[in-house]
Formats: C-alpha cells, structure tokens, sequence
C-alpha cells in the first residue's frame, strides 16, 4: 500500500537551499515522492511512499530547524500518485504576498472536527472557505462563504472589501489541510477580527473523522495528486484533472462536447490558442506511449 502524506510546518529557516540537497537525498534513498517546499517560513508539501519510506522521511523532518512537531495527515492510495521527486525554493510555502503575515507567532483559535459541526451551526458565526474557485465548485461545508478567488494571493482583497459584511460576527475558516488558514487567520486577527477560528487539520482531517451520517460536507475534496479528488472516509473521488487548465473535471463534465482528453475542457476551451493547444495533445500523447 501507499501512503500519501501532506504535510507543513511554519518555523524559521535561516538557510532553505541548505536544507534541500539532505532532504532530497533522504526522500531519492526511501524511493518517496512527490512535490516539497522549502522557505524562509518552513516547509509544506505532499509526499508518498511505502510506510518505512513515509518515516524516514518524516524522522528527517523532524530534525530540522523547529519541525519537532510537524503537522501531517495520511490517506491510502493504491498506485503511487507522483511521478517523481521535487524539493524547490520558494519565497513562501504558501503564497499571500502579505510580508506582516506571521503564523509562527499566532493564528486564529483551532477547532477539532469533532467540535466544527456546533460552532459552523450557531448563528453568529461566518464560515469562510479560503481555497480557490475551482476547488470550492466540487465540494464545501453547506452554507459556507466562496470568496471566489482564483489564487490564495486575492484573499486580502477580498476579505478588505467584503469586511464590513462580516462586522459584529465570528470568523470560522476552512481549507484542505490547514496550511492557508495559518495564514488567513493570522491576516484576520492583524485586520482587527476578535474571534477566529479555523479547522484544525482542514478538511482533509474532517472527512477522516466524521461519519458520512454526522457530516456537514457536500461534494468531494480537490486533492493536488493523481487522486484529484477525495470524500468521506479520504476514499478517492471520481473527478479527473483536466490536464490544459488543471482544474478538476466530474465525470458529467468528460461527456461534454468540449472537453476532449489532454488537451481541453469546458473552462479552458475558449482560453488557449490552437498552437498551444496541440502542445497539450502532443504532451498527451507523449504521457500515453511512456
């Protein structure tokens, strides 16, 4: 079996590109892959390996600068859902391009999913889906906010003019792992909202430990592996990737006249040229005859 693990961690690095030739070594030596980021402002990322490779990986994790205690989250999958091996610099593990935003110092108040039910229920709280557009139009907790951002960089801009809709109110806030709600809330607090909270574990913890009968989700989870998808109980879901555009596709969407396999979709068939579109083809074709 694989294991697919997503993981983060906000601490300081001084030194990131010291850290990437080890940690690669160590993933290459375990036969583990997947994509991870490393920044001045921790580490985040999804890996898959066999449980003795999943391990090793995390024990060297672990010894880095402030990640004794490193968040992760585990599914099962059947196949092994990267191809290969990245460990990449970046300026943030997750981009918002708000430079006072400092997880690391405080964030808003986390709450377990055995509690999230009661609170998303009471009438005083806003509940706020803080992923893209595209992942909130397959599934979402009923009732909850679509800022409607195609990148988590608009979400200040979206939350500043929406601010005032929300005044007097409790902040609850949402994403697949909890990584950009570290973040968000974080922002929300430096804006002046006194009571944020935020999902601990995401959503991806929620659909793990809820029953389907309890469940407040609606649809599936955008994933970003070869799963696409996910639902209770972290099953795989039945959505594709549309593999122009990398948005996710139900299974009524691949039935659609536009849609043709590798190279479009219904959301991306008006906004490529013809140029660029054969690139797609000839890539799929190329990922077909590997």
């Amino acid at each position: 079996m694989i294991i697919v693990t997503a993981l983060y961690r906000f601490t300081r690095f001084d030194d990131p590109a010291a850290l990437r030739g080890p940690l690669l070594a160590v993933c290459a030596a375990h036969q583990v892959r997947g994509t991870l980021l490393l920044a001045p402002e921790g580490i985040n990322g999804t890996i898959a390996g066999t449980r003795a490779g999943i391990d090793a990986v995390l024990a060297h994790i672990r010894t880095l600068p402030g990640c004794a205690a490193i968040e992760w989250k585990e599914s099962p999958a059947d196949t092994a859902p990267f191809g290969r091996m990245k460990v990449r610099l970046k300026r943030e593990i997750v981009t918002m391009g708000q430079p006072q935003v400092d997880p690391a110092a405080r964030t808003g108040a986390y709450i377990a999913p055995a509690d999230w039910n009661a609170l998303i229920r009471a009438p005083d709280v806003a509940v706020i889906d803080t992923r893209n557009d595209y992942e909130v139009g397959i599934g979402s907790f009923a009732g909850a906010v679509n800022p409607g951002i195609c990148t988590f960089r608009d979400f200040p801009a979206w939350w500043r003019a929406h601010a005032d809709e929300y005044a007097g109110k409790r902040i609850a806030m949402f994403c697949t792992g909890g990584i950009r709600c570290e973040k968000s809330t974080n922002f929300l607090i430096g804006e002046g909202v006194r009571e944020v909270f935020h999902l601990q574990g995401g959503i991806l913890k929620y659909l793990e430990e809820t029953p389907r009968e309890q469940s407040l989700w609606q649809g599936a989870c955008f994933v970003f592996d070869q799963r696409v998808s996910v639902t209770h109980g972290l099953a795989a879901g039945n959505h594709a990737l549309c593999h122009a555009c990398r948005r996710p596709l139900a299974p009524a969407d691949r039935l659609r006249p536009e849609y043709e396999e590798g190279a479009r979709c219904h959301q991306c068939a008006d906004t490529y040229s013809e140029a660029r579109r054969e690139g797609f083809r000839e890539r799929h074709r190329q990922m077909r005859g590997r």
